[in-house]
């Protein structure tokens, strides 16, 4: 099996730990009160150790839990300030549950500042840290299986160590893998792995995505968002070759690229002939896929998303989306007004990579929203709206109507090329 090495890119291991086999109730009540607690998002959050804490929740009066995207409602969002507080830098849906509570706090952090944020001398200092790992695999090693972001960086220094040991959870190798030493705790609680459904893209969808397989050319390295339009221009790359993937994320539209071929990382100027991604999320099919695949290697989000490591991808293609594109170049990817509907997630590091070594930083979007009765080329952001990724950095902007350059172009150039490819509809309004 080929993998690398992180530990340049990850903070030294704590001591080691006593590795102790417990009841959830055990484990949990070893959490001070008044901690902040990280949680994994996305497919590896701790659904049955969270279950866990909040049918004790009377043991505490106060305690922060930090996370990302969730994709599913879990059972401490049912007691907001009693005793749970919430803090997100990529909030979701059943985040947004507690908002009108005030149990939630929006972290402004992009996904490379994520690593930085729980250290002990970081902003926000984790206290600890409940994460979900497969069962032993080679080695008798553990691994965090769908998501290593900047929760490996948390599981060497945070104080406390809690992991739900669960047999579903794919085993995947790099910096996923964790000796049983790195853990405090270990308690065996078997659940379903939380799956991505997968988008099935429309006519618009594939619309957009034509234009944007256009810019793939043989041996790019990739890097994609979650959403119709990945997935529509994954299943047109069949004619590729010698493709990469060095991404934030990954997702069923990988198994179909690397069955044709495209697909091979040869051609890739670090990690070669290795998938790099820092999670995956997908379906049941997927995290079968994935699991002790010699392909895919796991690596912190202190490496994925570094720019000196950014600027050394050959041919790099970054592809993301945005909720509103401004005349002049601005992005906003993340609130509606002054609604934090989401976070910046890596799209504002991806871009600035991309300019870096030649890369092309794309941003895909319909041109219209709400059933067609928005625009989503506006002459200005929405008043309050979050600026996710600055003009300075924007390059490639594609809607269904055709594709604006905008890299090293005046303001001016910009608008025009920008109306050219908003809707018919709108495009006089946008003079």
């Amino acid at each position: 099996m080929t993998t690398m090495d992180f530990d340049a890119y990850l903070p030294p291991r704590s001591a080691p730990r006593q590795s102790r086999q417990g009841s959830p109730e055990q484990a949990l009540r070893q959490i001070p009160d008044g901690a902040r607690v990280v949680v994994p998002p996305m497919s590896a959050t701790p659904v049955g150790l969270l279950h866990a804490l909040d049918e004790i929740r009377d043991g505490w009066t106060d305690i922060e839990i930090a996370t990302g995207n969730l994709f599913t409602h879990v059972a401490p969002l049912d007691h907001p300030n009693q005793p749970f507080r919430f803090s997100t830098y990529q909030t979701s849906g059943p985040l947004r549950e507690v908002e009108a509570a005030g149990a939630l706090e929006h972290i402004p952090a992009t996904y490379a500042q994520v690593p930085s944020l729980f250290r002990p001398d970081g902003p926000m200092p984790a206290d600890a840290i409940l994460i979900q790992v497969s069962a032993s695999g080679p080695e008798g090693m553990y691994s965090l299986g769908t998501s290593v972001g900047g929760i490996v960086d948390v599981v060497r220094t945070a104080p406390l160590v809690i992991a739900q040991v669960n047999p579903n959870l794919p085993y995947t190798f790099g910096a996923a893998e964790l000796r049983p030493e790195e853990i405090d705790w270990l308690v065996p609680l078997e659940s379903d792995v939380l799956e991505l459904r997968r988008a099935d893209p429309g006519p618009l969808e594939r619309e957009i995505a034509a234009s944007v397989a256009e810019l793939v050319t043989d041996g790019a390295t990739l890097q994609f968002g979650i959403g119709g339009v990945p997935e529509a221009i994954m299943g047109m790359l069949g004619d590729r070759r010698d493709l990469g993937i060095h991404s934030g994320l990954i997702s069923d539209g990988v198994m179909g690229m690397v069955e044709s071929g495209a697909l091979t990382g040869s051609r890739k100027s670090t990690a070669p002939e290795l998938i790099i991604t820092t999670e995956a999320a997908g379906s049941a099919e997927f995290f079968h896929w994935i699991d002790r695949s010699p392909a895919v290697c796991m690596a912190p989000a202190g490496y994925t998303h570094a720019l000196e490591v950014l600027a050394r991808q050959h041919n790099f293609v970054g592809i993301n989306s945005a909720v509103q594109v401004a005349l002049d170049g601005t992005i906003n990817a993340e609130s509606l007004g002054a609604r934090q509907i989401s976070g910046p997630g890596g799209q504002p590091d991806f871009a600035s990579g991309a300019m870096l070594n030649g890369g092309i930083s794309v941003v895909a979007m319909p041109s219209t929203a709400a059933r067609g009765k928005v625009s989503r080329i506006v002459r200005r952001l929405d008043s309050d709206a979050v600026v996710t990724t600055p003009r300075t950095l924007a390059d490639r902007i594609i809607t269904e109507f055709g594709q604006a350059e905008l890299a090293g172009r005046t303001l001016g150039a910009r608008a025009e090329a920008l109306r050219e490819i908003a809707h018919p509809d709108f495009r006089d309004q946008l003079t």
